[in-house]
């Protein structure tokens, strides 16, 4: 049995001028990086046997990993589409959106920022526009309530608060 998966689903090629300009930082970072780990390739291959040399194969599978991050973004770049602009409506939720949620649960509220999925980080409430929570609230208004399936429960926010930049 081969490894072979079907490519997935493509994500959206939209992200915000932030998120644009920090994958632009991370190429030319990366390219700085490699130049040092193909230094320090080249001096643990002069140092002979490779069979054994440990750091050998530990610059090996680095310049590897940052060779292939490169690839991904030289391809995924030229094909995002940077979103400068608010929509001429705040009223609903868009692209770009901060969105304040309660829970209908604890009335607990949450702030999310709809991004692009290459920028998304919830670690920092931002979500990407691919998720299911994002998907729900798109083209929602205030007051709206929003019924999402995160797993095997299912979650109701109402929208308090909508804003742009």
């Amino acid at each position: 049995m081969g490894r072979w998966r079907p490519p997935g689903e493509k994500s959206s090629p939209y992200i915000t001028p932030e998120g644009f300009a920090v994958l632009e930082q991370e190429l030319k970072d990366l390219w700085l990086r490699r130049r040092d780990v193909v230094k320090a390739l080249a001096a643990a291959a002069a140092e002979g046997d490779r069979s054994e040399n440990a750091e050998y194969h530990y610059r090996k599978k680095e310049l590897g990993g940052i060779d292939r991050r490169i690839r991904y973004l030289q391809k995924r770049t030229p094909d995002l589409t940077v979103v400068n602009e608010a929509p001429a409506s705040d009223e609903k939720v868009f692209f770009g959106a901060w969105v304040e949620l309660e829970k209908d649960s604890d009335g607990s509220t949450v702030e999310y920022r709809i991004v692009g999925a290459d920028e998304a980080k919830p670690s920092d409430n931002l979500i990407s526009m691919d998720s299911p929570l994002a998907k729900a609230l798109l083209k929602k208004s205030l007051d709206d309530e929003v019924a999402v399936s995160l797993g095997d429960s299912k979650e109701t926010f109402f929208i308090t608060g909508i804003r742009y930049r």
